[in-house]
């Protein structure tokens, strides 16, 4: 083959496998022959220099640094949107609309996360990408195409598609983000480096795209999912729904979590369901935008001064506040661990009040180096316990004061030491009563034993009066016991010996998770139930074997034997055995493990009972994987409420399509009725 043809189809295979892997999770390739087609291109480019096009894929390692940014015209203006702080603030969003078109009838809207990235727009002549730009005022924005051109979900050349040819110009609106996960290795590497953290992925996000020098912008884990549409030549569209669904046919990623509904009491629903799972999505939002679907209808609602009439964003309340930092206290938790905890001034975050927040550990102190008396910037996501992300140096007075880690106990005044290796200080003592009353608030815990009535408060009287020494003491309480605490009734002290007495009868897993082994959790305590299925051959079991197991590292299994070397441990699991505590036999039907091995799911629509993130777990665990593109490879396709095109698209391959019912069914086969 000519070299100029072998570019052109190295470049064309790379685009299309760039898109399955990074907009469509759905890999066509191994990593390994994806990095020989890369190669081939890299070595025929530098072979023949004369060759290279801006928008080779080589040619995301970014440029040169820029002196400045240039500007960029947008041919449609990028407007702002009115905000809805409330769900009756929406409901009269689209009252509104109704008066403006004087209709009573149900209008349809269409429903996407609201990223908390950076607005772009994207142009593409006859498929190439040109240029790209920042929002910046609406009217003009930085020409940022260097920078763009290095993201990996931003593809350089459009997908050719035989049924939605592209048009002749594509000007297209996109939130550029970080993952959270990304966020966070981002900001260690940059406190390793000593490098001020961001505040949020937000500000990472922007700051990175705001690069002068685009190598930076390539080092940086940026993504982008795509909104909307500027000014476009060549294709028509007559609704928002139908642009979502054409634009991913050209290697264009949107949000899957975008919906369609008829009517206000969809958006109202959306905008609940939504919010619920906002602290499970991997990446930051910090709302929902409603849009009328029709995009006849948003021609004749038109715009106001500043926003459009067809559109609205749902805000949520902020996860993050600023607030000063008033003392910093010392806890010690159930293995010993001395956490540092920030007194705050009061602060509203998330519509909950914040006053205390983790600083984790002494390195974590001195690298964001915070005092007491410095404002702080705090944070709080779902049951997240609230952290201090960064200092706001520039509020100090001088007056603040450094934190140092005690050299004992806070608790019993026992020595306290710092293993080699580790960030976190430990109070040696097994007797210390913080590590008694933590562990047995472990013990009871829903996911671990599961005992009701016994709060935090009441397990620690129940310490302090040294009615309870162990985990295991619990069992042989009497009536009369929990009476002698304050404001404890005679009917909640038998509700909580009775669940005390259930939690007699328990599984494997659970009663492992309840010992508080160290690096054994919830998972790990599966794998070892279903690997070994006793105590018995738990305690006998050696660190070489342990580490044979799929999942059990060196950590995880030396802590086992350790555990279950200590006769003070093995006293213990020998009295709660004494106690009546019975380990229910695990019915073993099949190797969950790998259930699903092989067998590939896509998810489309809204499911009654559970997130699609509580779904894409449950195939993951079983060995299967989730695909967020329908191909004739995709094994089973669950839909549930709006599916979309997706679905449409399934039945004409004749795949299997379930619901959640067919979809638990499949795998919980213990759980089946039929």
């Amino acid at each position: 083959m000519d070299p100029k043809e072998r570019i052109e189809e190295l470049r064309r295979q790379i685009n299309y496998h760039n898109y399955r892997y990074y907009a469509a999770d759905d890999p066509a390739i191994p990593d390994g022959q994806y990095d020989l087609l890369f190669n081939e291109l890299v070595r025929l480019e530098s072979e023949l220099p004369h060759l290279i096009t801006p928008d080779s894929p080589t040619q995301r390692v970014g440029a040169p640094p820029l002196e400045k940014f240039s500007t960029i015209t947008h041919t449609i203006p990028m407007l702002s949107l009115e905000n809805a702080f409330d769900p009756q603030e929406v409901v009269e969003f689209d009252a509104r609309i109704k008066r403006y078109l004087k209709d009573d009838s149900p209008v349809e809207y269409v429903m996407e996360p609201k990223m908390d990235g950076l607005a772009i727009e994207l142009v593409y002549d006859h498929g190439r990408l040109v240029t790209g730009s920042t929002r910046g005022d609406g009217q003009t924005g930085e020409d940022i195409s260097l920078n763009v051109k290095t993201i990996k979900t931003v593809p350089l050349t459009l997908l050719d598609d035989a049924l939605m040819p592209i048009p002749a110009k594509l000007e297209v609106r996109g939130e550029v983000f970080m993952a959270g996960q990304a966020f966070k290795e981002l900001n260690r590497t940059r406190l390793e480096a000593g490098e001020t953290p961001f505040a949020n992925p937000r500000n990472a996000a922007a700051g990175s795209l705001r690069q002068l020098d685009s190598r930076i912008t390539a080092s940086r884990p940026l993504e982008c999912f795509f909104y909307g549409l500027g000014e476009v030549i060549g294709r028509t569209f007559e609704t928002h729904w139908e642009i979502l669904q054409t634009i991913p046919r050209w290697g264009l990623r949107t949000n899957p979590l975008a919906r369609r509904s008829s009517g206000i009491e969809g958006v109202l629903s959306s905008i609940a369901w939504i919010e619920s799972e906002r602290d499970r999505l991997p990446y930051d939002i910090d709302g929902l935008v409603v849009k009328v679907n029709s995009l006849e209808l948003q021609a004749r609602l038109g715009v106001k001064s500043r926003s459009p009439r067809w559109a609205a964003a749902y805000k949520f309340k902020p996860t993050q506040a600023l607030t000063r930092v008033k003392e910093i206290h010392v806890q010690v938790g159930r293995t010993g661990a001395l956490t540092p905890v920030a007194i705050l001034e009061p602060v509203n975050v998330g519509g909950v009040t914040v006053s205390r927040a983790t600083l984790h550990n002494a390195d974590e102190i001195e690298k964001k180096d915070v005092r007491v008396g410095d404002t702080v910037l705090v944070q709080r996501a779902g049951d997240v316990i609230p952290e201090v992300v960064m200092v706001v140096g520039d509020e100090r007075t001088g007056a603040e004061q450094a934190f140092v880690m005690p050299g004992q106990c806070p608790v019993c005044g026992s020595r306290v030491v710092r293993p080699e290796g580790e960030a976190v200080t430990r109070c040696l003592n097994i007797d210390c009563p913080a590590k008694v009353k933590e562990s047995i608030k472990h013990f009871v815990s829903r996911r671990a034993m599961d005992i009701d009535g016994l709060g935090d408060k009441i397990i620690d009287r129940l310490v302090d009066l040294g009615l309870v020494t162990r985990p295991s003491d619990l069992y042989f309480l009497k009536p009369g016991d929990l009476s002698r605490l304050d404001r404890f009734a005679e009917k909640s002290e038998a509700n909580a010996l009775a669940s005390i007495d259930r939690s007699r009868r328990v599984t494997l897993d659970r009663l492992l998770f309840a010992l508080g082994i160290r690096f054994v959790g919830e998972h790990l305590s599966k794998v070892l139930a279903r690997e070994f299925g006793s105590i018995a051959r738990i305690r006998a079991a050696s660190k070489e074997f342990l580490e044979t197991i799929d999942e059990i590292g060196p950590q995880s299994a030396g802590s086992v034997v350790d555990f279950f070397s200590s006769e003070e441990n093995n006293r213990e699991v020998d009295r709660l055995l004494d106690a009546g505590v019975t380990v229910l036999d695990s019915p073993q039907p099949v190797d969950r493990a790998a259930l699903l091995e092989g067998k590939s799911f896509l998810f489309t629509g809204g499911l009654p009972t559970m997130s699609r993130e509580e779904a894409k777990k449950l195939v993951d665990e079983l060995g299967g994987r989730v695909v967020s593109a329908v191909s004739k490879k995709t094994d089973y396709v669950v839909a549930g409420a709006d599916p979309g095109s997706k679905l449409t698209k399934a039945r004409e391959l004749g795949l299997t399509i379930l619901d959640e019912k067919q979809f638990l069914s499949l795998v919980q086969p213990d759980n089946r009725t039929d």
